[in-house]
This record gives C-alpha cells, sequence and structure tokens, in this order.
C-alpha cells in the first residue's frame, strides 16, 4: 500500500526489493489499521525518511543499492527518533544480532510469522507515541510491572540513596525513578538508558555489587514499549542448580518427583515485559545452553514438555563478575556471552562520582526525616 507524501503520523515504511513481501507487509499492516508506504531501494528509503514522518521502518538486509545495516547505521543520525527491524533470513542469527548492536529496535526473521510481526508493530507505535493500542495486539491480562516482580521473589526495591522520585522531561503520567546525581558519569548512564530503552535488543549491566545494575534494568524496562507488560527478576546465584530448570522454564505434572501440578516457568511470566538475569554469571553451563536457545528461537519447553511454547521477552542481564574472563577460562558460553551482550551498559560505582556524595547524603537525609517525621534544617 502506497502512502501519499507527507506520510500519515503512524505511517509504516517498508524497504524491500520483492514485491510479493511488500504485498504482504502492506496487507498485514493494513489489516492492524496501519498505513504503510513500500520502497524498494537506500536511496529512496532515505529520501522518504528525511522527508517524512514514520512510526517505523521494516528492511530488507540485502537491497539492490547496499545493506539494509547501512540503512540502520545511516537512521541512527538522520532519523534517530523512528525505530527500525531489520528483516533477516531464518536462523541468521549473525545478522540479527550486527542490526542490534548498530541501533536496530528489533528483528523478524524470514519466512516471516505474523504474529510475531503484529507484535513488533505494536511494541513500535507504542514507542514512537503515535497510537494506543493496535487491534489484535491487546495484552493478554498478565500482571505487570511491579505485581509481577513480586510474585516471582524479586529482590526489594533498591535503598533511597540511588534513586530520585521522577527523571528530568519524564512525560509519563506514572512516578518514574530515576539515578540521583549530576556527576558525568551518571549524566552518561542517563542518556545510555533512554537510548537503549527504545530498542528490544538484549543488555548486559556491569557494575560492582551495590551499584545499582537492577534500578537500572527496571529503568530500562519503565522507559522503553514492554512498560505495561510484566518486569521479571530473577537472582541466578540463588536458585539451586537442580531447581533451575523447573523455576526459568516451568514444568509439566509428574514431570518428576513432586510436580503435582502443571507450572509456568519464570521465563513465560515475563511474557510481554522484560525478564531481568542478576548474576548471571552464575548459571550453570547446562542452563547456559537452554537459555541461548529461548534468546535466538525465542521458544521455551518446560520439563517433561515434548513441545516448545513461544515467548515474547526482553532479555537484561547484569553481573558483577567479569563475563569475558568466565568465558576465557571456560566457565561461561562465547555464543552466550555475545547474545545477552548486545549492548553493553557500565555502573558507575561511587569512588568515580565522589561530587554526588553530598547530593546522596541530603536525599539519605530528607527520606530518614521523612519517616521520623522531623524537619530537617536547610
Amino acid at each position: 500500500m502506497t502512502a501519499a507524501h507527507p506520510a500519515p503520523a503512524d505511517t509504516v515504511l517498508i524497504v524491500d526489493d520483492e514485491p510479493d513481501l511488500c504485498e504482504l507487509l502492506g496487507i498485514t499492516l493494513a489489516r492492524m489499521q496501519v498505513p504503510s508506504r513500500a520502497v524498494h531501494d537506500l536511496a529512496t528509503a532515505r529520501t522518504a525518511l528525511l522527508e517524512g514522518d514514520y512510526a517505523l521502518c521494516l528492511t530488507d538486509m540485502r537491497l539492490p543499492d547496499g545493506n539494509g545495516l547501512d540503512l540502520v547505521e545511516w537512521m541512527q543520525e538522520h532519523a534517530p527518533r523512528v525505530p527500525v527491524a531489520m528483516i533477516t533470513a531464518h536462523g541468521n542469527v549473525e545478522s540479527a544480532v550486527r542490526a542490534l548492536k548498530v541501533g536496530a529496535f528489533d528483528f523478524v526473521s524470514k519466512p516471516l510469522n505474523l504474529g510475531d510481526l503484529r507484535k513488533l508493530v505494536a511494541k513500535a507505535l507504542k514507542l514512537s507515541g503515535r497510537i494506543g493500542t493496535v487491534p489484535g495486539t491487546e495484552a493478554s491480562g498478565a500482571p505487570a510491572g511491579a505485581a509481577a516482580g513480586a510474585a516471582a521473589g524479586a529482590p526489594t526495591p533498591p535503598p533511597p540513596a540511588l534513586v530520585a522520585d521522577s527523571l528530568p522531561g519524564a512525560t509519563d503520567a506514572r512516578p518514574q525513578r530515576g539515578l540521583l546525581g549530576d556527576s558525568a558519569p551518571m549524566q552518561a548512564l542517563r542518556a545510555m538508558v533512554s537510548r537503549v530503552a527504545r530498542s528490544q535488543a538484549p543488555v548486559h549491566i556491569a557494575g560492582e555489587s551495590g551499584s545499582g545494575k537492577e534500578l537500572v534494568a527496571r529503568l530500562i524496562h519503565e522507559s522503553g514499549s514492554r512498560r505495561d507488560g510484566p518486569f521479571i527478576a530473577v537472582n541466578c546465584g540463588a536458585i539451586p542448580s537442580e531447581l533451575m530448570e523447573s523455576e526459568l522454564f516451568g514444568h509439566k505434572r509428574g514431570a518428576f518427583t513432586g510436580a503435582v501440578a502443571d507450572k509456568k516457568g519464570l521465563v513465560q511470566a515475563a511474557e510481554g515485559g522484560t525478564l531481568f538475569l542478576d548474576e548471571v554469571a552464575d548459571l550453570p553451563l547446562h542452563m547456559q545452553v537452554k537459555l541461548l536457545r529461548v534468546i535466538q528461537e525465542r521458544v521455551v519447553r518446560p520439563v517433561g514438555e515434548s513441545a516448545e511454547v513461544p515467548v515474547d521477552v526482553r532479555i537484561l542481564s547484569a553481573t558483577h563478575q567479569d563475563l569475558a574472563t568466565r568465558v576465557a577460562d571456560g566457565r561461561f558460553r562465547e555464543d552466550l556471552y555475545y547474545r545477552i551482550n548486545v549492548i553493553d551498559v557500565r555502573v558507575p560505582p561511587l569512588r568515580e562520582r565522589r561530587e554526588d556524595i553530598p547530593l546522596l547524603a541530603a536525599h539519605i537525609l530528607a527520606r530518614l526525616a521523612l519517616r521520623q517525621g522531623i524537619t530537617v534544617p536547610h
């Protein structure tokens, strides 16, 4: 389907030289009541993006005048507000990871799964703030945010010294927590959180114990298109090895002694939202293999189940350990390392932002005084 210029605000730009695929995408989007415009090469796509305001760009990898990755990189400078998703060949994991690394919002594989495509478009339009709910993609009623995290045994909220009451410039009506501090490292961290929140790429958060890694993960979730979905936090070092597969992937009744009922795993509990794997370096090697399949194929197989179940979750991970060193030592799979470390975020320790200490101290004092009903003199 072709949209007249200028494009309506919720138009999707399709960049592909296969007429049949363009037609399929156009029909699918039309059924979602989303207008689209198809172009067939990089040059026309760049012109369209400079002239029009698009809600999403879907681009193929191979185009007559270049590579779709070139368009993704170009858009980071010339059309940064437009989410871009890459159409890749089925099983081409390397291309998908490369696309995410250079700034793609997400990817979809050929042959197209129309259900996955609808979910991707809905997330992109929500991220762009163009429309509320796309027909046919309504949430399934899964528990959201804090409630889901609590149900999964998520750690308690971070100490008040790490957070402020709201993010500067936030437009969401709901309260959001932000990283407290005006130092250059904290400003850079806030900018990075804002950038990665616009993507669906896996993010690995590195930092020392107590530096606020889970807070950063929650902010990425709350600032992105999955904010209405659950945030499930899992401490990989706190689950016994023999129970980890059942906890993460669930099990069928009778799968093992004590399995008296079907149980949904934490991965499925995060459906439509974010799964945060804290201390991911503590995952046993046999679980690393299974997690890799979840990330690559977007499916999970409960213990005792013969069929795989599709899942739609974003993976965030964190550890205070050096994953690259563990890879070199053979204690962490290299292929999994590159899949979870598509985008790397480092949380600075307090000693690298000492100028924030007076602000943190004042914030802690104010919180303590409020709890005790004491007025703090200025």
